[in-house]
């Protein structure tokens, strides 16, 4: 069918009332998700935002804090930011970026410095999207290298991303945005990736807003004694398969409710945490939003997780598997579409069969039609793989199904909480790049007008059509041949995701691993 623009079906202006995200056990195991519903009034604002109400947007604490003009490098010069800043009681800034695998890269700087980066730019070595997730540097990839000398590449403060770290005191924090030479987002920056994605679906008219939900192991143990110990015989927070219990919660209520306070100072509202079915595992659920907010959220929050629990003696691992006998650990994503104002998601349609909107239906399709193409950009490592197994709550194959959470496409229905979980990805998927490949994939089926395959109404967690890869070697082979991905995402970042993932799994092929030593080292 030829493609045409396509500016959403109908939807409803029902009354939001805010619904409880549901937990989803088992690690891998049952969520409800967030609810896409409209959200609570903002807290109220301090003074400085209220000075600037005029201009200011009523989003995150760095669109409060700082007016359109200042965040686009105009108005307020860098004296006026520095005594704003000090006024809040802050003496220095953290500013950082993610690469291609989600790593948080970054730099303490003074306010000084700050200002004059947020004036007129700054260098940043853009090595890091020339090296892996251990510092060792691609030997494979074109955007940088040892032919281009690992330049400076300029660097933006993007000033609406403001925000304390509660847990560091005086110190304020923002992401930075890489541009090449021609002065062009960075062709390998995963956030000018969903940039680009997201600008195209608002061309056709439609807001997306989304939401992660990460589960993660939580270990008594330090960087030094779990290399110690070989990343063996580890020690877990709490031990048995103890999902949602609020026993195991209690006893941890202390770490539990500094991570939940920390995260929301921060700006990482988290909605529901609780336990999951495993050693000490944990579920958090993170507030949604408009869809670049909600992946800084994401990554974030990766981040801020391990440096709070650090303060309890407790590390937090995101590995998809960390343990063969154990379950594995989910980055489950909702998704939405709503109308441009925000005031009505476009995937609710009451009149129609099941209350799915024919908006929803062709971005489902779109998803199904591209997930075994794409699995390479929400499953990235070695590791993602592993959790893919029969019997453990994660999909195998691309269908979808009505509150059915064998499939690896879960409709949630009901006014405006309407939305799709997209159950493939695994914590260690990089939210930048997950949120980029599926709201690509949805946009292409609703530009198309794809029809989804029937739903499945049973166990749909192996057998049936469109299988996805099962290793990272399969998916990489997948995402080579696929004219979509480049045609979605561009050529350029996709060529160079490749490479670098034909990299991470070069490294695997030449390790020797505990089960070739365990097996083969005295027999053969």
């Amino acid at each position: 069918m030829a493609t045409r623009r396509y500016r959403g079906g109908s939807g409803t202006q029902a009354r939001r009332a805010r619904q409880p995200r549901g937990a989803e056990g088992g690690a891998d195991k049952k969520k409800s998700g967030s609810a896409h519903a409209k959200p609570e009034a903002e807290p109220k604002k301090s003074a400085i935002a209220r000075s600037a109400a005029e201009e200011v947007g009523p989003a995150s604490r760095g669109t409060d804090f700082f007016t359109r003009s200042e965040r686009a490098g105009k108005g307020a010069g860098p004296e006026s930011l520095q005594r704003r800043l000090r006024a809040e009681g802050l003496s220095t800034a953290k500013l950082g970026l993610f690469d291609v695998d989600g790593v948080f890269r970054g730099k303490y700087v003074s306010l000084d410095k700050l200002a004059s980066a947020a004036k007129s730019g700054m260098g940043f070595c853009d090595v890091v999207f020339g090296w892996d997730c251990s510092d060792r540097l691609y030997d494979n990839v074109q955007v940088t290298g040892w032919h281009t000398g690992y330049p400076d590449a300029k660097a933006r403060v993007d000033l609406s991303t403001f925000r304390t770290i509660p847990w560091e005191p005086g110190t304020a924090a923002f992401l930075l945005d890489l541009y090449d030479e021609r002065d062009r987002p960075h062709p390998a920056s995963p956030r000018a990736l969903l940039r680009r994605v997201t600008d195209r679906a608002r061309e056709l008219g439609f807001a997306p807003k989304y939401s992660y939900e990460f589960e993660f192991f939580l270990f008594r143990e330090t960087p030094e004694s779990v290399h110690g110990k070989g990343f063996r015989d580890l020690r877990p927070l709490t031990p048995g398969m103890f999902g949602y219990s609020w026993l195991r919660s209690s006893e941890n209520a202390a770490l539990v409710h500094e991570l939940v306070e920390g995260c929301r100072g921060f700006g990482i509202p988290v909605e529901a945490i609780h336990t999951e079915t495993g050693p000490g595992v944990y579920e958090a659920a993170i507030e949604y939003g408009d869809i670049l907010e909600a992946a800084d959220r994401a990554a974030l929050f990766k981040t801020a997780a391990k440096e709070l629990c650090r303060k309890h003696g407790v590390m937090a691992c995101f590995m998809a598997k960390w343990n063969a006998e154990l379950p594995g650990c989910s980055g489950h994503v909702h998704q939405s579409l709503w109308s441009l104002d925000g005031e009505r998601n476009l995937f609710s349609d009451p009149k129609a069969p099941g209350g799915i909107s024919r908006t929803l239906r062709h971005f489902l399709a779109g998803q199904v039609e591209l997930m075994p193409e794409l699995t390479a950009l929400v499953a990235p490592t070695v590791n993602s793989y592993k959790r893919y197994v029969p019997g453990v709550w994660a999909p195998l194959n691309a269908s979808w199904g009505h509150e059915n959470r064998t499939c690896a496409l879960r409709v949630i229905t009901g006014g405006d909480a309407t939305r799709i979980e997209h159950r493939q990805p695994a914590a260690d998927s990089n939210p930048y790049v997950t949120m980029a490949a599926l709201l690509a994939a949805g946009l292409h089926g609703i530009e198309r007008e794809l029809e989804p395959p029937p739903p499945s109404r049973a166990d749909a967690s192996s057998g049936g059509a469109h299988p996805l890869p099962r290793t990272l070697e399969e998916a990489i082979a997948r995402l080579d041949r696929s004219e979509h991905a480049r045609e979605l995402l561009g050529a350029e970042f996709v060529d160079h995701y490749l490479r670098t993932r034909e990299w991470e799994a070069r490294q695997f092929q030449r390790a020797v691993t505990s089960w070739e030593l365990e097996r083969y080292f005295e027999i053969i």
